[in-house]
């Protein structure tokens, strides 16, 4: 939660943009699906989401401005009956993550209800530290 002194300090004029970064983050207030994030010891990232009940081709997944978004939309009931309890979460949702620089979505993959998608930093040669050979003069 983004309290009111935090969103004061990012409406300070020398904040020039911050504002809708933060409205985004307090955009995002479900708690539906489920996740884990897991840190990884080469700096990759994985995300586990719990969507039971979802197909692979109910699911979007894409990146946009740095953004990873995950929507999720049922196609249809699974059951013709009448429900006597329905207590399976069964609704649409849309889960973003924010990525960082050179971080991108490498594989993604679904099994036993869970949708698994590995990130890694794939930072670009020319932007790698380089060692300078000295030469003898």
């Amino acid at each position: 939660m983004v309290t009111k002194l935090a969103m004061d300090l990012f409406n300070d004029p020398f904040f020039i943009g911050w504002d809708t970064n933060f409205a985004k983050m307090q955009s995002s207030n479900s708690n539906y699906p489920i996740y884990d994030l897991v840190k990884f010891d080469n700096g990759a990232y994985g995300i586990s989401l719990a969507i039971a009940g979802f197909e692979r081709e109910d699911i979007n997944i894409y990146v946009e401005n740095n953004n990873l978004v995950i929507k999720g939309q049922l196609h249809g009931e699974h059951w013709d009956g009448e429900y006597v309890h329905e207590g399976i979460a069964k609704r649409n949702f849309e889960r973003s993550f924010s990525l960082g620089e050179y971080m991108e979505v490498t594989k993604a993959e679904m099994k036993d209800g869970m949708l698994h998608i590995l990130i890694e930093k794939n930072v670009p040669e020319e932007k790698k530290p380089k060692t300078i050979k000295i030469n003898k003069v």
